[in-house]
């Protein structure tokens, strides 16, 4: 592998619910200074745009912290942990995460953006759009912020995704040593997401960014909640 490039792609307009995001991204491509779409690009794309074109807003008053509650907890399968207004939740897609992934940044104002209801889906919906678009075989990922047990911070990781590997699986292969790793998996989706983060950024307005430059390997089918998300019974904490 000769490196990585991370390529905002910049003017990305307004998404409003019922947007075409093949639509958006070609538009902004489409503008002089573009890096354009090559075979093997990765695109990843946050969350917040999915959810919009999608119609996952709900109007809220930000001042009414009991009905946030409940709106957190109606997206929620179980909460793990109360702790004043915040929810350590399970969501239908098995994400253990804060408020069940409600946001009320980057949308207007009385509004609160929930997650999508099949993030892999709309990975695959967005991939197949764009090559029929632009005739490209890239690879998608959805990204979101996501906190992580133990460790201060946020970092992006992966809702969803199509055309490449979520988890790659090293498990039976030499380390540079030459001793064969018996429990390593690398979720790439996850590092991919993280590394798209850094020219993205939470508030510069750029929602989407290119990958260039990953192993070609890493290009097969892929799925978050197929290869990411533990069960129940994989999880020594719940």
């Amino acid at each position: 592998m000769s490196g990585i490039s991370l390529l905002p792609i910049l003017r990305i307009g307004e998404v409003i619910p019922g947007n075409n995001l093949a639509d958006v991204i070609c538009d902004a491509l489409g503008l002089e200074g573009s890096p354009g779409l090559v075979d093997h690009d990765v695109v990843v794309v946050t969350q917040k745009i999915v959810s919009k074109a999608e119609g996952r807003l709900v109007a809220i008053d930000p001042d009414d912290q009991d009905a946030k509650v409940a709106l957190v907890e109606s997206e929620a399968v179980r909460v793990l942990r109360r702790r004043g207004e915040l929810r350590i939740t399970e969501t239908t897609h098995g994400f253990i995460c804060a408020n069940s992934g409600v946001d009320l940044s980057n949308v207007d104002a009385g509004t609160a953006a929930l997650l999508p209801i099949d993030p892999d889906r709309s990975a695959r919906r967005l991939r197949a759009d764009l090559k029929r678009r632009l005739g490209v075989e890239v690879a998608v990922l959805i990204s979101d912020t996501f906190g992580r047990p133990w460790r201060r911070g946020v970092t992006d990781i992966a809702l969803g995704c199509a055309g490449i590997a979520a988890v790659i699986d090293l498990r039976g292969t030499p380390d540079a040593t030459g001793r064969i790793l018996a429990a390593t998996e690398v979720c790439v989706a996850d590092e991919l997401c993280g590394a798209a983060e850094l020219v993205m950024g939470k508030d510069r307005g750029v929602p989407v960014a290119i990958v260039r430059g990953v192993p070609r390997e890493w290009f097969r089918d892929g799925s978050v909640s197929g290869e990411i998300v533990r069960t129940s019974g994989e999880d020594l904490f719940r």
